[in-house]
């Protein structure tokens, strides 16, 4: 199972580091970070390029499909985060079965938003030189050297943490990292595999469980010869000469010692169905402690009788927007009127939400040949991101005013056994934390969505005090909910409602809005955060 990520391109970190690996074997100075002693190393891996294995967002296992949807709240009232991904490190030698360990443990932990994240995406980028040796079988690809621990430790900390990733994707063909790197986000669960995950002192402190695959040497050799003739085309000679100079001192050495340091050794790779059957038990009891169980009624009452907060604005009711309001709210009214009066709002809306962006003077020449003292935007992008579905139909009331605007999109839903809301889906322009972020959603009642949209943005280091919240109606419980959890983050929005009733319902409110602007029917019990259009 892989953690659902956004498919935009990312550029490269900067992360400091120098492409330099160590080719020789024996040498250890330099390595005082590392438990075990350190020096030589593997043959280049199976793949030809690394893998994050977070792209598509289902698991294909031999029993059935596991789809990766609907990540519950990983943050509190405050907007924190409230409870850190639980991370597996998996050791052991090349060949070992590690990945084959690590998909079994996630097909029978059965849990949404898991991040399988392999070691080998973290090689160093290889010199003229190195690059050389590799092409001979010369270059230690096991010794501690060859990794980039400094990114690799970077990346996992930030992915417990919730936070949006960036991994290299490392080509093994021309010892390097490809331009385009992957994004990766929302975790629970990671596994961490990798033949030195246990030599970095900083990356065993971010460890909650670590287990060792212990497979016998004779079986790891034939599974490499395996390997490196049928899909690397190499011949034998060259795969023994590399096993025996690299491959095989360096498990003796430098991997086979950290087996210590293992909470839970794992005879037989992926065979041994007993241990994998405790270590997904223990998994469970972690991940049930972690839990974050939404109190809505709490969140309903926690702000009331207080001022609506200063980061609020709401579109001034003049008898045309009180007109157009009186329009959509009516239940009679004809799905083309409604479509047509809620358009019409939109666009006031969208053009309030601007005049909330940095401007900065400007001057140009007009005609006539006089100077004209204007302003312009003072910011690098605008980016649109609507929470679907309803949210969605305010980006052509963006397009039309904001010209070349970027889109993002994002699915919130309610789970209907926990009342929670669920992240889905997401999709956010490339680089997006540089950009001012105008988040569209048509109703706002609990702000229970529009709190884990915003919280997503500021996973993907977006800042909040560029990010604005525009709403076509809300309540003053969603009012509040965003504003205490996110002071910075500006409110817009053409209406706010006093009340939100048992079933969470806006009152007097304005219907289901994704239902009475698209024309599909709602159930008897439908909610303002339910179904399509999961606005909270």
């Amino acid at each position: 199972m892989s953690a659902v990520c956004s498919e935009s391109r990312v550029q490269e970190m900067e992360c400091g580091e120098k492409a330099s690996s160590r080719s020789d074997s024996g040498s250890s100075e330099g390595l005082d970070r590392l438990l075990p002693a350190v020096s030589t190393g593997l043959s280049p891996r199976k793949r030809t390029t690394s893998q994050c294995k977070s792209e598509p967002p289902l698991l294909r296992t031999s029993k059935r499909t596991i789809y990766t949807a609907g990540r519950p709240p990983w943050y509190n009232e405050h907007g924190t985060q409230s409870k850190e991904a639980f991370v597996i490190g998996l050791c052991g030698g090349s060949a070992s079965g590690k990945t084959t360990v690590a998909r079994k443990i996630i097909e029978a932990l059965d849990v949404p938003w898991v991040v399988l994240l392999s070691m080998d995406s973290f090689y160093k980028v290889l010199t003229q030189e190195q690059q050389v040796l590799a092409a001979s079988n010369d270059y230690n690809f096991d010794h501690p050297d060859a990794f980039d621990f400094s990114l690799l430790v970077h990346t996992l900390r930030k992915l417990k943490q919730g936070k949006s990733v960036k991994i290299p994707v490392y080509d093994f063909t021309t010892h390097g990292r490809q331009k385009e790197w992957k994004t990766v986000y929302g975790a629970s669960v990671i596994i961490f595999e990798g033949i030195m995950s246990f030599a970095d002192k900083e990356l065993l402190k971010l460890l909650d469980m670590k287990i060792f695959v212990d497979t016998d040497s004779d079986i790891r050799l034939v599974r490499r010869l395996r390997r490196d003739i049928t899909e690397r085309g190499r011949d034998i000679e060259g795969v023994i000469k590399q096993y025996n100079k690299f491959v095989k001192p360096a498990f003796e050495q430098y991997i086979e010692p950290t087996m210590r340091l293992a909470d839970i050794v794992v005879p037989r790779g992926g065979g041994n169905m007993v241990a994998i059957d405790l270590i997904v038990q223990h998994v469970h009891s972690q991940l049930e402690e972690r839990k974050l169980r939404w109190d809505m009624a709490a969140l309903a009452s926690a702000h009331q009788a207080q001022p609506l907060p200063q980061t609020l604005s709401v579109l001034e009711s003049t008898p045309q927007v009180k007109g157009m309001h009186t329009i959509i709210r009516n239940k009679d009214t004809s799905r083309d009127e409604f479509i047509f009066y809620s358009k019409r709002l939109m666009r006031l809306l969208i053009e309030r939400a601007l005049s909330f962006l940095p401007s900065q003077v400007h001057v140009v020449q007009t005609p006539q040949g006089q100077d004209y003292e204007g302003r312009t935007f003072h910011g690098k992008r605008i980016t649109g991101v609507s929470i679907l579905r309803a949210g969605e139909t305010m980006e052509p009331a963006l397009r039309a005013v904001c010209k070349d605007v970027r889109i993002g999109k994002i699915l919130i839903q309610t789970n209907q056994d926990t009342g929670e809301p669920e992240l889905h889906y997401l999709r956010l322009p490339k680089d997006i934390s540089e950009d001012h972020v105008i988040l569209m959603d048509c109703t706002v009642s609990t702000g229970a969505a529009a709190m884990m949209a915003v919280r997503v943005l500021l996973d993907h280091d977006v800042q909040e005090d560029k990010i604005l919240l525009v709403s076509l109606l809300m309540a003053e419980m969603g009012v509040h909910s965003v504003a205490y959890a996110f002071p910075q983050v500006k409110i817009i929005t053409t209406a706010v409602d006093k009340k939100v009733n048992d079933l969470f319902h806006i009152i007097p409110g304005i219907g289901n809005f994704g239902d009475r602007y698209f024309g599909t029917d709602a159930p008897p019990d439908w909610s303002d955060e339910e179904m399509d259009e999961p606005s909270y």
